[in-house]
């Protein structure tokens, strides 16, 4: 029985924010058909951190143990550029691939996690209420993660929830998504829920 583990980028510092994180995902997930092969997931806090602990994990792994590192991929992605060499090519990051790793090790969130909101705008409606309005856009993993970030602000910047904030909202919203909407707008979501389905066993 192959059971899959993620370290994801996010959840901050605290427990809490850590907390919720895992929670986020692991709903996403459930919702998404991993329910009886449910991944372990593991909110490392900054990228730099997430990578360093699928490496440490993906080097003491067990046999029955699928390791998978899921990160935001920070900017657009080349259609000749497969994940890891985005991840070396990227100034801000230049990892390696560590020894036993291959593609189907790592995921990006294109080009940030909040781009999946904009997939389910019914979900958006539901958290932020009526007033919520945002402009459609199908090619989600095309639109730059600041641009994401200012639409969300503008969207919300009325409303009585108050405006966007990623460390307040983020997971909340992730948790109310509809997974069959993201992996139909975004083909790097959709590989990853795939992979996972593929690579493990259903307990």
């Amino acid at each position: 029985m192959v059971k899959s583990v993620i370290y994801v980028e996010g959840g901050g510092d605290t427990g809490r924010q850590r907390a919720d994180c895992r929670k986020a995902f692991s709903s996403f997930f459930k919702k998404a058909g991993l329910e009886g092969r449910m991944p372990r997931v593991f909110a490392s806090g900054s990228r730099r951190e997430a990578y360093e602990d699928f490496c440490h994990a993906l080097e003491k792994a067990r046999d029955n143990e699928f390791i998978v590192l899921l990160v935001d991929s920070e900017g657009p992605m080349d259609k000749d550029s497969d994940a890891w060499s985005h991840l070396k090519a990227r100034p801000g990051d230049k990892w390696d691939k560590p020894p036993g790793a291959d593609a189907d090790n790592v995921h990006l969130m294109v080009q940030c996690m909040e781009a999946w909101f904009l997939a389910d705008k019914q979900a958006l409606i539901e958290f932020f209420g009526q007033g919520f309005k945002l402009s459609a856009r199908v090619e989600i993993e095309e639109i730059l993660k600041n641009d994401i970030d200012d639409r969300m602000k503008k969207a919300t910047r009325h409303l009585q929830k108050g405006t966007y904030h990623k460390g307040r909202h983020s997971f909340a919203i992730l948790a109310k998504l509809d997974p069959a909407k993201v992996t139909r707008a975004s083909p790097h979501a959709e590989r990853l829920v795939r992979t996972l389905l593929d690579r493990t066993s259903p307990s």
